[in-house]
């Protein structure tokens, strides 16, 4: 009888380990898709005429951005750079506030005024993208000085691409973030291309990681190909700024599909590259593993739901009126000036 116990138990508790895995993956899987459908409608919508200015897609890096927003509480603050769609959507805000953001309409987020790169929902602590390169690292590290000074408990995650590793900014915030103690995460999202320049030619290291070392700074690089491991450790720097209030630098190695922008065709890298780099998609292989579970029958649901949600947003930003002059004084001035 105990052979029997002991031969069972482990068993059932694989299972159950198994299950809540594939219940989790699914989830995430639902919010990759909603990021990549709502990149590639704006793209449409970009190419039609109905976005202006410049956009940045996110189509390929979506499983960083969930798997690290999954890692916080729903208080803790977010910034980033540019490429910030995605970011905002696993931060919480709605693709109908995003699309009708993009699409420069008042019923956005920024009432239409900031546009692609500047998504911003105190609601949801999204603190903003930022279109200066490493600008806004230090602003982060200002955030995370704030919080540590009420003691709210609040960890921020700060995003940047490996080409911001270079400028004063990202040295001057790991800097400070070490001597303070600040409860904060540095994210570098390597896509390994800085606009359209590869590493090679960018980075005498690759290893963004070894920049911590200089300042005593905990660090963590990463390989992204499962949503579910970028959580995990993601999670493990998020508890250590949470309860030690100590900083993490983290690289997560990951891969864009598109070019730098729209205006960028990406002729810098060839079919061949692409191809099999999109043979590590995240989101690719949440679906696979997901079609050889016994939840296959769930993802044709979720995509029917997500259909109907990116259709719904396209349609309200669409329909929504654009900014009027009177929103200019308000949106500019403060105090007595300010009606």
């Amino acid at each position: 009888m105990n052979h029997m116990i002991a031969a069972t138990t482990p068993s059932s508790s694989v299972s159950s380990s198994s299950d809540v895995r594939l219940e989790r993956l699914l989830s995430f899987y639902h919010q990759m898709q909603r990021i990549r459908r709502c990149e590639e409608e704006s793209a449409r919508a970009y190419a039609q005429g109905k976005i202006g200015g410049f956009l940045h897609l996110y189509i390929g890096q979506e499983a960083v951005a969930v798997g690290a927003c999954a890692a916080l509480q729903p208080d803790d603050y977010v910034m980033g750079t540019y490429r910030d769609h995605g970011l905002a959507v696993a931060k919480g805000m709605s693709v109908k506030t995003v699309m009708a953001e993009l699409f420069g309409k008042v019923t956005g987020c920024s009432r239409g005024l900031g546009g692609s790169m500047h998504l911003f929902d105190a609601e949801h602590h999204m603190l903003g993208g930022y279109g200066i390169v490493g600008g806004h690292i230090p602003l982060a590290a200002g955030v995370a000085f704030a919080s540590k000074y009420r003691k709210d408990g609040r960890v921020t995650l700060c995003f940047f691409g490996e080409g911001a590793v270079s400028i004063g900014g990202f040295h001057e915030a790991l800097s400070l973030a070490s001597l303070w103690k600040l409860p904060i995460v540095f994210i570098c999202e390597n896509n390994e291309y800085s606009m359209g320049t590869p590493l090679s030619r960018t980075m005498a290291v690759e290893d963004v990681t070894l920049r911590a070392s200089g300042y005593g700074v905990a660090k963590d690089r990463l390989f992204v190909r499962d949503v579910l491991e970028v959580e995990a450790r993601v999670g493990q720097a998020v508890e250590r700024a949470r309860k030690n209030s100590e900083p993490t630098l983290i690289e997560a190695r990951t891969y864009r599909f598109r070019g730098h922008s729209m205006s960028d065709p990406g002729k810098y890298r060839t079919p061949a590259e692409l191809e099999e780099r999109k043979k590590s998609d995240p989101l690719t292989r949440a679906r696979t593993e997901l079609e050889a579970s016994v939840l296959a029958d769930k993802l044709a649901a979720i995509d029917a739901e997500v259909e109907q949600e990116i259709e719904e947003a396209v349609r309200f930003a669409d329909e929504s009126p654009e900014p009027t002059a009177d929103l200019l004084e308000p949106t500019t001035y403060s105090g007595p000036f300010a009606r």
